[in-house]
Parts: structure tokens; sequence; C-alpha cells
């Protein structure tokens, strides 16, 4: 099974690099590796560009992380995709333990893994604090249902369809509500497979407000599902 995976990225130069080395560091190497830049004003390009033919750069206007993914699928040669935030890092087994779920069971479509979190030296010692809290946004591994820990199918991919655009928060719980509505044999390894990294310029903490689109996304996934019925 080849894999293509896909990074959308906007003014993620201070990040970059690690989430792009942390895919060619896999045990088991893609079949190709596709940066979209979605409108950046930094060096992200550029960043992009000293990994040389390792990585295949396009360029679009900004239009959101679920647009740069969507331009990425369209681009992709795998089989099978997968999907990285630019601010984070996927542990060095997981496409390795992945694929071997899929080999294991074929009826598989999806596979997911756990995922943990870590402070970025840019948030400063009292954000940590209260992020810290029991009620906090950080805890230790959890199940990651989320794109960024994602191996799917081209196929699949496909029937789910293409990433929701214009949110600023709630992408990944509508498309995750979509890969249930179309009843994808799907697993949860317990393993970690993605760092998710907490730092200054992360949506919800630069924008607080962003979390006001999850109702409506709350929302258009309970009017699709009475239109199923």
């Amino acid at each position: 099974m080849n894999v293509s995976v896909v990074i959308p990225a906007h003014n993620a130069a201070p990040y970059l690099a690690d989430a792009i080395e942390s895919v060619l560091a896999q045990t088991v190497a893609p079949a190709d590796l596709l940066v979209i830049d979605d409108g950046s004003t930094d060096e992200t390009g550029a960043v992009a560009e000293g990994f040389g033919d390792r990585v295949q750069l396009h360029r679009q206007k900004q239009a959101g992380a679920g647009a740069a993914r969507n331009r990425g699928i369209e681009l992709a040669s795998g089989d099978a995709l997968a999907f990285l935030d630019a601010d984070d890092v996927w542990m060095p087994r997981k496409l390795e333990l992945q694929l071997g779920a899929f080999a294991s069971d074929g009826s598989l479509e999806l596979v997911f893994g756990n995922v943990e979190h870590f402070f970025s030296p840019d948030l400063g010692a009292e954000r940590q604090k209260v992020l810290r809290m029991p009620a906090g946004l950080l805890a230790e591994s959890v199940p990651g249902l989320v794109p960024g820990t994602a191996l799917i199918r081209r196929e699949a991919l496909l029937r789910v369809g293409r990433f929701a655009t214009g949110l600023g928060a709630g992408e990944g719980l509508d498309w995750y509500a979509r890969t249930l509505d179309a009843g994808l044999r799907t697993l949860v390894l317990d393993e970690v497979v993605l760092r998710r990294r907490i730092h200054a310029g992360n949506g919800t903490i630069r924008r607080p407000d962003a979390v006001n689109d999850y109702p409506r996304v709350l929302r258009t996934i309970l009017e699709r599902r009475r239109r199923d019925l």
C-alpha cells in the first residue's frame, strides 16, 4: 500500500521542519510528501523547499486548512492518505503500525491512533499552568480521532468526501462525523502516533472565538443525519 502524506501549512515556518522531518524519519517511508502552502506570508515555502525533492511544495491563495488538505488529496498519488498539521509531529513508527493493521485485516478502511500533547517554549509558564489543570486542554495520551492520527484508504476517503472549508475550528469533528456516517470499518491503535504541539499560535489560543464554530458544526452534523433518515 502506497501512502501519500499531506501537510497543510499557513505561516508555519517555526515548526514546519519538525513536521517534515517526522514524516521523513518514518520506519516505513511514504510514497510522497506534499506540503500545501496556504497563502503564507512568512518563510513556510522556503522551509519546505529546503528539503529538496523529498518534499513536493504546492502554493495556493489562503483558503484554510480544509481547502489545503483537499488540494493535497487531488495531487497525491498514493492509494492511502495521511494528514499532518504543520505544527505537530508523528512518532517514528506511525505508518508502520497502521500499515501493519491494514495488512492484518483487509476489511479495515481507516486506522487512527493515540495522541499526546506537548508544550512549545513560546507558550508562557502561566498559560502552561492553566492548560495543565485537570479540566484543562492537556492530558496524557488519549485516542486521537483527528486527521493527524489517521491513515485512510483513498476509496474510503472519497466516500467520506472533502474536508469542510471556512471553519475556524471544528473541521476535524465534521470530518470524523462523516467517517461514521459513511460506515467506515475503523480501528484505533493503542499506541501514540501523534504529538500535538501546544503553542502561542494555536488557533483556539490565538482566537478563542474560533470555538464558536463547534456548535455550528454540531448543528450541521445533526441536520445531515436527519436528512439521511
